[in-house]
């Protein structure tokens, strides 16, 4: 029986237990420095292979040597390569800027992938499956979050105060601050996985084409690191500049590819195929289209009817709506009208996806119908993934989007520097992935980057573009999962120079 000292000890015991457990829980923090190495095995076009996923947290270090924050990241390579030095190294970031590495991690390039229809919409039970088409027969992957994206965070100093915003937003938030640490950590990762020696790559998706476009070059000048290949997914303009007329006449072909997917154009017109009808689009676009639009509200009456026939043609849209745009449809009115009689909206990143909205009326969607079914989707089968196949466990919480806001965004020079990398690089290639039904970031507008990339034209060899049936994230349609991965396994494969071929320009 107790006495009423051991009550007390006892009670004394639970209390301490309950106050250093809610002390821990208040001091939640994700480590520094963490390793956890799982092996698997998959197949991939018909082949098997073994591999390992290494997943963990590296630190990013400021010019005194001092931890400033930690990077979450997965690392995937293929076991039974003898020699790294001919195995390429793929880098791999999103966007947003503030999203993971989530959305091209398990749903296009790794070798796990959503369970998903094959038009990308949720199924459950939510989780993985199976990518059969995974680039990691041909090069291992690391996915890589920046700061304050999945598990990765700022953390404090050895006084243990957090910095301040302004001091958090000069260190990590913003377009050339975000360039300069990831290009400190890659270094770290690539000395610490001895993959110097490897042929190296980087591909970027949204907001991810700005970073990888600006680290080529701070790769080359400050961390003395050549690349092979960039690729761009859904590029945004990497600070070259789409304005006024532009800018307007670069969405009709994306209107063109969206109307056509729902049927809403001419039966002449619908009963081409996507190819044939984007062709004659874009052939419009730039020898009519902005060149009316420059003419602003001084084209003739003559003309301007014309062109508001055409753009309904090609639209989908009534001539009443274009003329009343002064032939200036914003993508928000676009998403809102082409199905307003339907009610249903069109999503913005992939106009596949529909919505409904509480009124007919307005000029925009009240949500984005495509980002909600990804997160619908992404969220439970990356939480799940991590802490039951990749045995990775912490307490912290995982961002799909996390706090970066407000993005310095100034002196964006990213497409400029990329262009200079290619000139200083002769080994260096660029690959531009666009889906035909992504509004946010729209394939026309991706091909004029890449036309505008090198004025010179000396170096469009080394540029292509690839387009797909689908939207921002091409790789969700299953039969674009297939074609985009193989288009980027034959960019890797084509762009390792022959023995002994030198990185020079020849006369």
């Amino acid at each position: 029986m107790l006495n009423n000292r051991s009550i007390l000890l006892a009670f004394l015991l639970t209390v301490l237990c309950l106050v250093s457990h809610h002390a821990l829980a208040a001091n939640r923090a994700i480590e520094a420095e963490s390793l956890v190495v799982t092996e698997h095995k998959t197949e991939i076009n018909g082949k098997r292979l073994n591999y390992t996923a290494t997943t963990g947290t590296q630190p990013v270090w400021n010019d005194k040597g001092e931890a400033t924050a930690t990077l979450f990241y997965t690392y995937y390579q293929r076991t039974d390569v003898k020699d790294k030095s001919t195995r390429p190294l793929i880098m791999s970031f999103n966007g947003g800027p503030g999203s993971a590495s989530v959305w091209m991690h398990v749903a296009y390039t790794g070798p796990r992938i959503l369970n998903i229809d094959d038009e990308g919409y949720p199924v459950q039970p939510y989780g993985v499956q199976t990518n059969p088409y995974s680039i990691l027969d041909v090069a291992d992957i690391v996915f890589v979050n920046p700061v304050n994206t999945a598990y990765s965070r700022v953390l404090p100093n050895s006084a243990g105060e957090m910095p301040s915003k302004d001091q958090q937003k000069e260190m990590f938030f913003g377009v050339n601050a975000d360039i300069k640490y990831l290009a400190e950590w890659l270094n770290t990762f690539v000395t610490r996985n001895e993959r110097w020696t490897s042929p190296k790559y980087l591909i970027g998706e949204s907001y991810g084409t700005n970073r990888v476009s600006g680290l080529a070059l701070e790769l080359q000048n400050r961390q003395w690191m050549y690349l092979n290949g960039v690729v761009l997914v859904s590029p945004t303009e990497i600070g070259i500049e789409r304005e006024g007329p532009v800018e307007a006449a670069n969405r009709l072909p994306y209107f063109a590819a969206t109307a056509w997917h729902h049927n809403k154009l001419a039966p002449d017109l619908q009963s081409k195929d996507l190819y044939e009808v984007l062709e004659e689009v874009e052939a419009y676009t730039i020898g009519t289209y902005i060149p009316a639009l420059a003419k602003g509200g001084f084209i003739s009456e003559a003309e301007k009817a014309e062109v508001v026939a055409a753009v309904s043609r090609y639209s989908g849209l009534s001539e009443e709506a274009v003329s009343s745009s002064n032939l200036d449809i914003s993508n928000n009115f676009f998403w809102k009208e082409l199905l307003r009689d339907e009610g249903k909206t069109l999503g913005r990143l992939d106009s596949r996806y529909l919505g409904i909205d509480k009124k007919r009326t307005g000029d925009r969607p009240d949500y984005w119908a495509e980002l909600t079914s990804w997160l619908h989707s992404f969220t439970p089968a990356i939480n799940h993934y991590i802490r039951t196949e990749l045995n990775y466990k912490t307490d912290i919480k995982y961002n799909m989007f996390g706090p970066v806001r407000p993005w310095d965004r100034s002196d964006d020079n990213t497409g400029e520097n990329l262009r200079l990398a290619m000139a200083q690089n002769p080994y260096l290639n660029v690959l531009i992935q666009s889906g035909y039904y992504d509004g946010a970031t729209n394939y026309f507008d991706a091909k004029y980057t890449m036309w505008q990339l090198d004025p010179s034209g000396q170096m469009k060899d080394r540029l292509s573009f690839k387009g797909y049936r689908s939207g921002h994230m091409m790789y969700l349609r299953r039969d674009d999962l297939e074609a985009s991965n193989q288009d980027l396994r034959e960019f890797i494969l084509g762009t390792i120079p022959a023995e002994n071929e030198p990185a020079q320009y020849a006369r």
